[in-house]
């Protein structure tokens, strides 16, 4: 088996970004890596996915049902890992993942009390890993970046057009609450922090890949 490594966190934080330096720096040492992301939105499996972002069944996330909502995403992943993966993974690769069934817990988990929370993380455990029988992550990075210079950088990212984004992106409160969830999965499943920002703005792209890496060396 290959080894999976994911890097998640808040919209904006970088996670695209770093996956394709990642992905690059780790070839030069000789290794062979697939770079997948999710949702795939190329995909049919992304379907009810693109649904729910898109508001077909409430432009308040809230309103959807969080094992409803995860279970739209994981569906797509197993759809992804039988399709597109699994032969890289047995075989040995190294998958690097940009969001995965850590996304869940960032984005879902904060629809319910508080008091639902472990439960809800033992359920994507027990859904994804076990039932669905896709692997699980041997190292997740999260990458922590303050909300309101991540907002700075969606706003870049959509040119200031608001429209462009999805009822996750467009609902300050609900992003607010993704940090909580997101600090709460990454204590409960021992994610390592990769700090993004300086408290003011950024730190450069390269400083960020470096300190990945790093993480990368000293945990597989």
């Amino acid at each position: 088996m290959g080894r999976l490594i994911v890097l998640d966190g808040l919209d904006g934080c970088g996670k695209s970004t770093q996956g394709e330096r990642v992905k690059a720096a780790l070839e030069e040492r000789g290794e062979r890596v697939k770079l997948i992301s999710f949702p795939d939105y190329d995909q049919p499996s992304s379907t009810l996915v693109k649904m729910y972002l898109g508001g077909a069944f409430s432009q308040n996330p809230d309103d959807v049902n969080a094992y409803a909502a995860g279970s739209f995403y994981a569906v797509d992943r197993y759809a992804s890992y039988v399709q597109f993966w699994k032969g890289d993974y047995e075989a040995g690769a190294t998958i690097l993942a940009t969001r995965y069934a850590t996304s869940n817990a960032i984005h879902q988990m904060g629809k319910l009390p508080k008091s639902e929370w472990e439960n809800y993380l033992r359920w994507i455990e027990d859904y994804e890993y076990h039932k669905l029988a896709l692997p699980a992550p041997d190292l997740t990075l999260y990458l922590e970046m303050d909300r309101a210079i991540s907002e700075r950088l969606l706003s870049v990212r959509y040119h200031g057009d608001e429209s462009k984004r999805d009822i996750h992106e467009k609902n300050r409160r609900y992003l607010d609450q993704c940090r909580q969830t997101a600090d709460f999965a990454a204590r409960y499943w021992n994610w390592k922090r990769i700090r993004c920002d300086d408290g003011v703005d950024p730190l450069p792209i390269e400083a960020v890949t470096e300190a990945i890496l790093r993480a990368i060396d000293s945990s597989l």
